[in-house]
């Protein structure tokens, strides 16, 4: 009875103890230590805010300190904010007497929304600093980021407190019509590249109508966005060869996240719909990224929609998802998608020369390239697949087997690949993959062998005088420069980047 009387005791001044709050502190001496003398905040729209970025300050010394004030140069109104080991203090912007004790840290955690007239106007940088302490104790952390202007396009809010919709696939979205006469912003169905664009919900090309992309544009898709190109109407992209890694002359689709950490998340905004009846597509020399679906086309008009020098990368779904459509392919590279690089269903028409369908996503249950000539659920579920052509292709990947076949005899299958580099490891006896031994299907076929790209986890599928694909090509499908400009060789390598030296 009494050692429980005794741990009893100890309990309650053990406890009384651990929730003591005047710890006996000095007054900071200007010695801390820092994770980082400048805090670097990503790119940001004006207006927009951005994401939260990190600090640890720390306390070296052997003795509890009390900081007498941590806060922004600029005071209240800084557009930065602050929490101080999950305090808010003045606003996010004044925090005084903060306690530090011997031998650790604290987080401190910044985030910034400004606009672009807080910016420098030179260089568009918006700056500030955390200040520890005053006078000779003072310490300082620089704060910089970025602030980008940018034309808004975005749904109408109704006076019911709605937003404005659109119809797509018979469901009604958030997204607006393109306005060609738009009192704000001019002639909304051209984008050039005075300033990028960042648009909510889904920009609606009309009916007739048609949306021209010139060369540097920059759009920016936020979460659940797309565009939409409705009956009728048309889809220009009029790209150009880049000279430097900025893509200076691609058209570039993107999310609205510019952060780092967000430049190859799959899946964060939705998709460019080409709508049934839509026609004379063309497309040349777009970057597309961190799609849901890259382009949904769903074609079924006599035109066929041309895409040309086109890389499309980290698509949570599908880079291409062609229903029924009608594609002329040449110089395409996809890579890293969810379910295939591209997937040709319920039939169609299409021709593939020197594209590269690459598909390394983490899951093993994908393809770079699935035809069909079915669709679940559809009336009729089966139609004619009356062309699928590869030729000069390389269709590889980190899965067993990156060409899938999924064929219904109720329906044409038709399908050629030509001097094709092709991953398919598994042994598998169906006549549909006879590829050394059936030449209706497959000629000149190169079976798992190594293409070896520069990073084809950086999407750099560049090659050298090593690949297997080094003048495999046949020159009759040659084109006749590479997704960069560069002349090819006769014969040509495979897939759409000609060989050259890797750089040391």
């Amino acid at each position: 009875m009494r050692h429980f009387f005794v741990l009893f005791i100890f309990g309650i001044l053990l406890a009384a103890s651990s929730c003591r709050t005047d710890f006996d502190t000095t007054a900071s001496s200007g010695n801390l230590k820092f994770s980082k003398d400048t805090v670097y905040l990503d790119t940001v729209f004006k207006n927009i805010g951005s994401s939260t970025y990190q600090l640890k300050v720390y306390n070296t010394s052997k003795k509890d300190i009390s900081i007498p004030v941590i806060q922004l140069k600029k005071g209240l109104n800084s557009k930065y904010r602050m929490t101080v080991d999950g305090m808010s203090g003045n606003n996010g912007k004044i925090f005084n007497n903060v306690t530090l004790l011997a031998k650790d840290s604290l987080y401190i955690f910044v985030e910034t929304t400004a606009d672009i007239t807080d910016a420098n106007p030179t260089d568009f940088l918006y700056t500030d600093e955390i200040q520890f302490d005053s006078g000779a104790n003072q310490q300082k952390v620089a704060l910089v980021t970025l602030i980008q202007d940018a034309v808004f396009l975005y749904p109408q809010q109704n006076p019911d407190g709605t937003k404005e919709k659109i119809q797509i696939d018979g469901k009604a979205v958030d997204g607006f019509y393109l306005n060609e006469t738009d009192a704000v912003n001019g002639n909304e169905l051209i984008f050039n590249n005075t300033k990028p664009y960042v648009i909510y919900g889904y920009a609606g090309v009309p009916q007739s109508k048609t949306v021209t992309f010139e060369a540097g544009a920059r759009v920016y898709f936020h979460a659940n966005s797309g565009l939409f190109v409705d009956k009728n109407a048309s889809l220009k992209i009029n790209g150009a060869a880049s000279t430097s890694s900025k893509l200076e002359n691609e058209v570039v689709f993107r999310g609205d996240r510019l952060e780092s950490l967000y430049a190859d998340i799959p899946g964060q905004w939705d998709a460019v719909i080409l709508a049934d009846g839509s026609t004379n597509h063309t497309i040349n020399h777009l970057t597309l990224k961190n799609a849901t679906i890259g382009l949904s086309i769903r074609n079924q008009d006599a035109t066929t929609v041309q895409i040309k020098n086109t890389q499309i990368y980290n698509c949570s779904q599908y880079g291409i998802l062609a229903q029924n459509a009608r594609i002329n392919g040449e110089n395409i590279v996809i890579n890293y998608s969810g379910l295939a690089s591209l997937s040709c269903i319920y039939g169609g028409d299409y021709n593939f020369t020197h594209a590269t369908f690459y598909n390394n996503w983490s899951s093993s249950q994908h393809f770079a390239v699935h035809l069909s000539n079915r669709l679940a659920g559809a009336t009729p579920e089966t139609k004619d697949l009356t062309k699928a052509t590869f030729n000069n292709c390389i269709i590889y990947g980190t899965s067993t087997n990156e060409f899938n076949l999924d064929k219904s005899a109720n329906a044409q299958f038709v399908y050629q690949l030509n001097n094709c580099l092709l991953k398919f490891s598994s042994t598998n006896n169906s006549p549909d993959y006879q590829f050394k031994n059936d030449p209706v299907h497959y000629n000149q076929i190169i079976l798992n062998e190594n293409p070896k790209f520069y990073n084809a986890s950086k999407n750099k599928f560049n090659i050298d005088k090593t690949s297997a694909a080094f003048a495999k090509g046949n020159q009759a499908y040659a084109i006749p420069l590479d997704i960069i400009g560069n002349a090819r060789t006769s014969p040509p390598d495979l897939g759409a980047y000609q060989s050259k030296d890797f750089p040391k």
